[in-house]
This record gives C-alpha cells, structure tokens and sequence, in this order.
C-alpha cells in the first residue's frame, strides 16, 4: 500500500537562555527555555533524504542566542514573536514557525543595609533568588500572516483553608467518600489563555502588564469565590480573567484537586478538628482533576484540551 507523508516538523527544543541586562551596577534577569518548531516544504529532506530546504536546528538554536544579543528579552511573548516572524520571512521553505517558551521567574535578593541612608545609589544589585511559585508559559505560532498566542503558567499552588464544601454529589454502593461542610481547598493551577491579536494591523497587547493582571485576576477569583465544587472556582476564576482582560477570548485550566483529610486522633485521646484548628494529612495521589474551558461569549474554543504538550 503507498504511503504518503503526514504532518512533520522540526526545530531545536530546550534552548536555556539566561539574559543580564546590566544597568550600571543593578542587574536585570531574564531566564527562558526555548523551544523552535518548523514546517513548511519539508517532503524532499522526508522522501530522499535531500536538506535543500532544510535549516539546520542547530542555527535555530545559535538565532534564539543571538536575538536574545541584539533585540533583548522584553517578554516572552514579544521574544517568541521575534523569532516567529524571523523563521517564517527569511526562509522560504520554511512556512509555519512555533516557538514555546518557559519563562523563570527571579526576585532580586535585598542588601542588610539597603534601607540605610548610608546606602550608596549605586549599591550592586546583582543578587537574585528564584521564585518558587509558578512558571511563565507561551506558545507563539506564526505563519506568515495570522498570529496565535497562547501564554499562561504551570505550577501556581493555591490554598483555601474553609469557605469550601463538598455535598449533594451523585451516591452509589461504592460510594465512601463522607460529605463536607468545612474543608481545604487546595490546587496547582495550570491555566493557558488565548489571546485576541491575530494580525499586525492590530494594536499589540502590553505581554508584561497583561500577565501579572491575568494571574492576579485568578488569584482574587479563587480567593474570593464561596466554592461548593472545584469546578465552581475554575469558572469563577475564567470568568475573571475574561471580564476584566479585553485582549484575552479564551482561558483553559487543568485543576489537580489537592486533597486534604483530617487526622484520626482518637487513638491518642485527641479531639482534632477543634476552634482553634486541625492537623490534616496531604494527600499527592491520587488525586481529583478538574479541567475546562471558559470563553468570552461568540468565540470559538481553539486551546488544545490536552495541555500536557502545550
């Protein structure tokens, strides 16, 4: 039976790129993992074995180097652009380009006499520690005309210790699980989020301010909301971010429910969940997993529902 080629790309995927910027003593960090994917007229390099078309990945990987040299790192998404655009006008073999890139995040580290008057302005600032909360996302695709971009996070670990309950739930003979009035909510947030700028017609969005606004967004949502049900908060925390974030049509999350039971004390003559409180035992597997999809109304779903490769 013949056989005919399917889809296929290639690139250079984990590209570590740690970036200083020097302004005089005070440094600036920007640490990425990059990753370049390419498509386009590929069938030759498939069929004989023929790279007249072919870019090697390795100058895929020597152009993430040198853009992070001469452009900066901005964002994530403006850096991914960057490249996009880059792959996609100056080969002409070469008609789609993805770039993913992972961002980490650093906090600068203060001085024990940073508050002192005797503090000179020019004081090195060159030490950073790196945040443990979350790591920065964005999937740029390009293929010489539209624009996709889906940025988000992975990892954010979020807690609620009451305001939550678990009751009224479907029972059967196998059904265990005793119903909640008062418990711990508890998460690691993996949300992608879809933004409206397709075309270079249009304004670009501010990456920067858009990222800290959508993340703070979610936060307030999930602090805020009385939750009756894991998937209650994952709305409540979507609807947010498409409310009050113009540039943005469609947010996905994948919600790990962190489960948290109450230790039997009664074997040691101890009453546990008390007023003053209650030593619960955190459970990592296995685990409930809430995942969906909120949308801004007339627009169509395109994040992939399977966010483990995006």
């Amino acid at each position: 039976m013949p056989t005919i080629l399917g889809q296929n790309q290639y690139g250079k995927a984990e590209n570590r790129v740690v970036k200083i910027t020097r302004d005089g003593a005070t440094h600036h960090i920007k640490d990425l993992n990059v990753s370049v994917a390419l498509s386009g007229d590929m069938e030759d390099v498939h069929y004989s074995g023929s790279n007249a078309n072919v870019l090697p990945t390795d100058t895929t990987k020597n152009t993430v180097f040198a853009f992070a040299k001469e452009h900066g790192i901005e964002s994530a998404e403006q850096f991914g652009i960057h490249l996009a655009r880059h792959f996609v006008t100056s080969q002409e073999p070469i008609h789609r380009a993805r770039i993913r890139i992972e961002e980490y995040a650093w906090e600068r580290v203060a001085t024990s006499d940073a508050g002192s008057e005797s503090s000179a302005a020019d004081e090195p600032k060159h030490s950073f520690v790196r945040k443990g909360q979350e790591t920065r996302l964005t999937q740029i695709t390009y293929d010489g005309e539209r624009w996709e971009v889906i940025s988000g996070l992975k990892d954010l670990t979020v807690l609620n210790s009451t305001n939550s309950e678990f009751w009224g739930y479907v029972k059967d003979k196998y059904t265990t699980l005793k119903e909640a009035y008062d418990r711990i909510l508890a998460t690691s947030v993996s949300g992608r989020w879809r933004f409206n700028w397709t075309d270079d017609e249009q304004q670009m969005p501010n990456w920067e301010e858009s990222y800290e606004q959508v993340r703070k967004h979610m936060l307030q949502a999930f602090a805020e909301t009385y939750s009756l049900s894991l998937q209650q908060t994952l709305y409540q925390m979507g609807a947010r971010v498409i409310d009050n974030r113009g540039e943005i049509d469609e947010i996905r999350f994948s919600l790990p429910n962190s489960h948290h039971f109450l230790v039997d004390m009664e074997p040691f003559g101890l009453k546990n969940d008390t007023a003053d409180g209650a030593v619960y035992f955190a459970a990592d597997r296995p685990y409930g997993l809430i995942e969906g999809t909120v949308l801004r109304d007339g627009c169509e779903a395109r994040i992939p529902v399977d966010l483990t490769n995006l």
